[in-house]
């Protein structure tokens, strides 16, 4: 067949070929394409909840516990969230307020900063596990007595970080109590009632 001059209109049958071709070139074209990135696309979701999960293995308030979590959660959602021991607060969850703190293996951390993963095998101990049943820690006591607070927001926190600060020794004065506990932020201001409770606490240690 003779190609047309150039300029020339093609043909009708030409142009149905040529829109045709191009039609089943751009189908199978996607269909390649796709095959690959459809087959098995549930199994590969499946793949990666899977690799995204750990089960972690905790005494939490001297209870062993096994819970199963994602790997990106913060031990502070992990204890909320999956251990439903919601005294411990979340606060701004950026490792500033102090609200979120806990003890872990004796050591007081934000719990909002440490992924639950890390901490495999660990001791934990929240302000569901401070009193000795119905009988108050001495220095949840001493909050109540020195009224060390108002709204209550931060106070697991408060009593947490006191209890860390009692046993690294940091209570000699006032003064040194007010810097070992400055990581915790009290928005009602009770500081100076704080500081009472804790020094009388550590004065009966």
């Amino acid at each position: 067949m003779t190609e047309p001059k150039e300029g020339t209109p093609l043909p009708r049958r030409w142009e149905m070929s040529r829109r045709a071709f191009v039609g089943s070139s751009l189908a199978a074209g996607g269909a390649v394409i796709a095959a690959p990135l459809l087959a098995g696309c549930g199994d590969s979701e499946n793949a990666v909840s899977e690799a995204q999960s750990s089960m972690v293995r905790m005494r939490i308030n001297g209870e062993d516990r096994e819970l199963t979590v994602d790997n990106r959660t913060s031990l502070l959602d992990m204890l909320r969230e999956r251990a439903e021991l919601t005294g411990t607060k979340k606060g701004c969850d950026q490792g500033a307020c102090g609200a979120c703190t806990i003890l872990v293996d004796g050591q007081r951390i934000n719990s909002c900063l440490a992924l639950a993963v890390m901490h495999d095998g660990a001791e934990i101990t929240t302000i569901e596990g401070v009193a000795d049943g119905d009988r108050l820690h001495p220095l949840q006591q001493a909050f109540i007595d020195e009224d060390a607070f108002q709204c209550g927001a931060c106070t697991p926190g408060q009593i947490m970080s006191g209890l860390g600060c009692i046993r690294e020794g940091r209570t000699g004065s006032p003064a040194e109590i007010r810097e070992w506990m400055s990581g915790n932020i009290c928005r009602c201001g009770a500081y100076t009632n704080i500081v009472a409770a804790i020094a009388a606490t550590a004065q009966e240690s």
